[in-house]
């Protein structure tokens, strides 16, 4: 599985972005799949989750109720909806695919992920 992130750019406070996941492959539905975030001097963390059948979603308290995650109607592309940007939002944003289980715990954790995508820059201004 390749995946490409888009979607990434300077947005004010409280404005609105749509990153954007898409993935190749004929299997890219048997995936679970995340957006995780790092920013600079930051390790890398958590932001949401969905699992393949798009049934089950998980979010890190720091973004719950302002992103949303979702698939797309041809399951080959996954996206984070993010409102009420806060300054703190700003950093790399990455997906990637996980290929076991779904477990809301274990799809929180980076090491659970087999592919990653090359990441695109939010920037959040005041």
């Amino acid at each position: 599985v390749q995946l490409q992130a888009s979607g990434g750019g300077l947005a004010q406070v409280g404005g609105s972005l749509r990153l954007s996941c898409a993935a190749s492959g004929r299997t890219f539905s048997s995936y679970h799949m995340g957006w995780f975030r790092q920013a600079p001097g930051k390790e890398r963390e958590f932001v949401a989750a969905i699992s393949r059948s798009a049934a089950s979603t998980s979010y890190a308290d720091s973004v719950n109720s302002r992103f949303t995650i979702s698939r797309g109607s041809a399951k080959n592309t996954v996206y984070l909806q993010m409102n009420s940007l806060k300054p703190e939002d700003t950093a790399v944003y990455f997906c990637a695919a996980d290929r076991a289980g779904w477990d809301e715990a274990l799809a929180q954790s980076p090491a659970t992920y087999d592919y990653w995508g090359q990441g695109t820059q939010v920037t959040v201004s005041s």
